[in-house]
């Protein structure tokens, strides 16, 4: 059976819900970062969403060895730094589409940290998409008038964060079931994050009925909901072919903020993005023309 044959609808579209629950995470968390300091924000969104998925990933756990349940907490201190650096870049953004896809170059530097670190071989397409979205990002910079923004460089920060983490995940804890090595991440994320901001963080909470519900949907539809389809879904096809579907995010992130918040691009910010976009499509081709041969015959050839 081909790899393209274990990857049914099924996936794709539990994946694509995913997608639009990411970048609805991104709504959410602007709006609540308005009453609540970024990092305790993030820690007790965490925290709280980890607690919600230990209920499933409970049995799994107590049957888990110990030094296995240590290599998840470890990932989860390097996702504590990934995850902090994209709050601060979402709290100073004032444009989400952008900052999305600048996030989202973290997918195409995962094999190029795994070339600088593990020496790996990455594929060849890596290195044709790489200038690619550079050069994406520099029609992002000069945008603001050859000026790199605080949070452009918070998000090229994240990214570069994940792309490490994917890698380090994919090492360190690899044959550990998805649901409960995801529920080590969360609490440990969560509970990081929320110590570092009852020690450093200053911002008053303000907390009333819209930011309390825009905090309840970050915990139980952008992180609990969606880590767990998201799981549910990767188990049903293979890695590189659910990265290209959570390719989607960005977009999602750009239409919804554009819908709620009014945003718009200018030429070179659309320029840019659809630059970091072609990227991504031209690191994942093989799978990309799996899935329009698989949609659209005769589209890919």
């Amino acid at each position: 059976m081909s790899t393209l044959k274990r990857a049914p609808w099924q996936a794709d579209a539990l994946l694509l819900l995913v997608t639009i629950l990411a970048a609805g995470g991104w709504i959410f968390s602007k709006e609540a970062l308005a009453g609540m300091p970024p990092l305790l924000f993030i820690g007790t969104r965490f925290l709280l969403a980890g607690l919600i998925l230990l209920g499933f990933a409970w049995p799994a756990l107590s049957r888990m060895p110990a030094r296995r349940i240590r290599r998840g907490i470890f990932v989860g201190l390097l996702f504590s730094v990934a995850i902090g650096f994209w709050i601060m870049g979402l709290k100073t953004s004032n444009h989400l589409g952008e900052s999305a896809f600048i996030n989202s170059l973290g997918i195409l530097l995962v094999p190029v940290v795994a070339k600088l670190l593990f020496g790996d071989r990455p594929p060849r397409t890596t290195w044709i998409a790489l200038p690619v979205a550079l050069l994406g990002f520099a029609l992002l910079s000069l945008n603001a008038g050859f000026r790199v923004e605080t949070s452009q460089l918070l998000m090229v920060c994240a990214a570069l964060c994940f792309a490490f983490l994917i890698n380090v995940n994919t090492r360190v804890v690899r044959n550990v079931p998805a649901l409960p090595l995801t529920t080590l991440q969360l609490l440990s994320v969560g509970t990081v994050l929320t110590i570092v901001s009852f020690t450093f963080e200053r911002q008053p909470v303000a907390l009333n009925t819209s930011i309390l519900g825009w905090f309840i949907a970050s915990v139980l539809l952008a992180s609990s909901a969606r880590f767990f389809l998201q799981i549910t879904a990767q188990g049903m096809t293979t890695p590189s072919h659910a990265s290209v579907v959570l390719m989607l995010e960005a977009v999602w992130t750009a239409l919804f903020a554009a819908w709620w918040f009014g945003e718009t691009m200018a030429p070179l910010q659309l320029l840019g993005c659809g630059l970091i976009f072609t990227a991504l499509l031209i690191n994942r081709w093989y799978w990309v023309r799996k899935i329009l041969l698989r949609w659209l015959p005769g589209a890919a050839r």
